[in-house]
């Protein structure tokens, strides 16, 4: 049997107006899908320390909730207006069941009002769960508007609005805005499309009054990556920050500093006959390295910070005021994109505990990986002065530290020389230090390794924590839990798996269309550095090359798909070719345009593709519900990229989009 067309009523005088008031509908519940979702990754990472470095846990689950949201729309009954007491139920049960890391070094975790912390095993499913149904109840009340309209103009709306959200929640992140003002955006847009029943208002009032709590809290600030609270100063003159729940960073007094942590002058005790007149810090943070290398004579420090709330905490509040100091530029910034920004070389450069405490865009790669890579080495060596050297700390767990140490010995030609300090459970405190050449540092014993090392990180694999090519065990329970939920909720949302049959190009679609994202995110953050800023523009960007594509698909003639098809293997085997170094070797502005070709070329041509076969869909709700399904498990494979590497996904996407063309071999015609 022939499936039912959703299409709009006619266009005639008297549905001129309710085409307008659908549009408008469609606009603003695509911006409430968006920045909600959003809104509950940030919230929840901020919240629960479990999601710390799974924040693409939530992303997943705003997917499958999209999905089932999108497939429920046929039915009678609209649920749509529950999604504010939905929205509500996962505020207050972050906010209740927080999770937060007590002291470092202990491993000990509690929740609110010190009470123990439920275990990640109890959390993880419901946030999980939750964030699905807010997501699903939103999305349909999106179907339900998308059906309206002719298939391809309902998508290029639902961009639209997309774009719209993400730029709106990219502003306020910039603005450094509190959790309330979100929670006012929602309310506002749900007011706007007039629901506003007493209940929703009173769910509405909740969210907005859960968010506003965390927003007045003394010493807290909301940067583009954290919820960090300040606390202090104390009567010891120190000031402690906390980051997400996790204890981050304290300023010291230098004179305190290196005597609680003489591990801080290791470095210069290697360097004694270095002029110091120029250094470097990577993971500047609340000013307590730069304040340690003035004190040592430099005579001009580049302070490179990733968050400016932090770096604005150091200069407010450092008893020693090492960023007022005439010697300092401050740069807030990635510390590679920095290096491979400047042309400037350094007598010493000194990555400062550069630790962060989440990931990039919802990837599995974290702001510094790509600090840590062979590449980044290289990097450095290159800006080093004749005598120069190259010093690092942190607390390491063993494997990363006989890695690091690997890499600097391949790139240097010499094992760096190790300072150890105290340990902190399954960590050392450990310095390295190693010259640009032989008589830069002093040395007598330098490292000695007997073991085989780990495998180097690369700009491929910038997994440097990672204990070898594998998916770590936590990792895989979690992604077990989102298929075995997916499968359930899809069923039971779409009633017959059978409806979707029809759609499985689209949904393989779905899948390969995640792993070119997660390719072109990584790839500009290598290129241009982590910050949320590139994070933003690049995901702003693919989406004007889908509203390009739905353009080009709207308006022109387009060729065969088995052509687009050839073009869109092409596009993907020159990206898979051409190596990133290639690339990082240009001057910016050459950069940008040669990885923009590279990168949204395979995105413009899959959409085509896309909205080529989207827009003579039977069932336009079925069968983007499908595409967001496919999404989700495109998701999932994602983190195949901690087995083979990031440019591995190219070859997945391609597979999958073979797939795809053989699965939709039958809608193959021309346009």
């Amino acid at each position: 049997m022939r499936q039912k067309v959703d299409r709009p009523p006619p266009a005639g005088k008297l549905a001129a107006p309710r085409v307008r008031s659908d549009r408008t509908r469609l606009l603003l519940l695509s911006f409430l899908m968006l920045f909600v979702e959003l809104v509950l990754i940030r919230w929840t990472a901020s919240n629960i320390v479990y999601l710390a470095f799974f924040t693409n846990f939530v992303l997943l689950a705003s997917f499958l909730g999209i999905g089932v949201g999108f497939l429920r729309a046929h039915r009678r009954r609209d649920r749509f207006p529950l999604a504010p007491a939905a929205l509500a139920l996962v505020v207050a049960f972050v906010t209740v069941f927080s999770v937060e890391v007590r002291r470092l070094g202990e491993g000990s975790l509690q929740g609110h009002f010190g009470l123990p912390a439920l275990p990640q095993w109890v959390v993880l499913p419901i946030v999980f769960l939750g964030s699905a149904a807010v997501m699903a109840l939103i999305a349909e009340g999106v179907a339900r508007t998308f059906a309206r309209f002719e298939p391809l103009e309902a998508y290029r709306l639902d961009i639209l609005g997309s774009l719209a959200g993400i730029s709106a929640f990219s502003v306020l992140s910039f603005l450094g805005a509190p959790p309330v003002v979100w929670g006012l955006a929602i309310a506002v847009v749900f007011l706007v499309l007039g629901e506003a029943s007493p209940r929703q208002r009173a769910a509405l009032a909740a969210v907005v009054a859960l968010l506003g709590i965390h927003s007045f809290v003394p010493g807290q600030a909301w940067s583009p990556y954290y919820k960090v609270v300040a606390t202090g100063p104390l009567p010891d003159r120190t000031v402690r920050i906390r980051v997400n729940n996790i204890p981050h960073q304290a300023i010291h007094p230098i004179g305190r500093l290196v005597e609680r942590y003489p591990f801080y002058r290791f470095t210069y005790d290697r360097i004694a006959g270095n002029p110091l007149e120029d250094v470097l810090v990577v993971g500047a943070g609340n000013g307590n390295d730069v304040a340690l290398a003035l004190r040592q004579g430099a005579e001009r420090v580049d302070a490179v910070e990733i968050d400016p709330v932090i770096q604005k905490l150091g200069a407010t509040h450092h008893p020693d005021r090492p960023y007022d100091d005439s010697r300092v530029e401050v740069h807030i910034d990635d510390g590679r994109a920095f290096l491979e920004r400047t042309d400037r070389r350094y007598d010493l450069i000194l990555f400062a505990l550069p630790d962060s405490l989440t990931l990039v865009g919802g990837t599995a790669i974290r702001l510094e990986s790509y600090l840590f890579t062979v590449e980044a080495f290289e990097e450095v060596r290159e800006h080093l002065n004749p005598g120069g050297a190259f010093s690092a700390y942190n607390y390491y767990r063993p494997v990363v530290f006989r890695r690091y140490a690997h890499q600097l010995d391949l790139v240097f030609g010499r094992p760096p020389c190790v300072d150890r300090g105290q340990e902190q459970g399954r960590r050392t405190q450990a310095v390295m230090t190693v010259g640009v050449d032989g008589d830069a540092i002093r040395c007598a014993s330098p490292l000695q390794e007997t073991a085989a090392p780990p495998e180097p990180a690369t700009d491929d694999h910038p997994f440097p924590y990672l204990q070898g090519r594998a998916i770590p065990s936590n990792y895989l329970w979690a992604l077990g839990l989102v298929l075995a939920s997916s499968v359930g909720l899809v069923r039971a949302a779409s009633g017959r798996l059978a409806r979707m049959r029809g759609y499985l190009d689209l949904f393989f679609m779905g899948a390969a269309f995640l792993l070119l994202e997660t390719k072109n995110v990584v790839q500009f953050a290598l290129l241009f550095g982590t910050t949320w800023f590139v994070n933003a523009l690049v995901f702003a960007g693919i989406l004007l090359a889908v509203l390009g594509a739905i353009e080009v698909a709207r308006r022109s003639r387009l060729p065969r798909p088995a052509f687009l098809y050839a073009a869109l293997g092409a596009a993907l085997a020159v990206a898979f070719v051409v190596p990133s170094q290639a690339l990082l070797a240009l001057p910016v502005a050459p950069r940008f345009v040669a990885a923009t070709a590279l990168a949204f070329a395979p995105v413009f041509l899959a959409n085509v593709i896309f909205a080529q076969r989207f827009r003579d869909v039977g069932s336009s709700v079925v069968a983007f519900g499908a595409n967001l399904l496919g999404a989700m498990v495109g998701g999932v494979l994602e983190y195949g990229s901690l087995v083979v590497g990031f440019r591995g996904l190219l070859l997945w996407a391609a597979a999958l989009y073979g797939l795809a063309f053989l699965f939709g071999r039958r809608h193959l015609r021309p346009s």
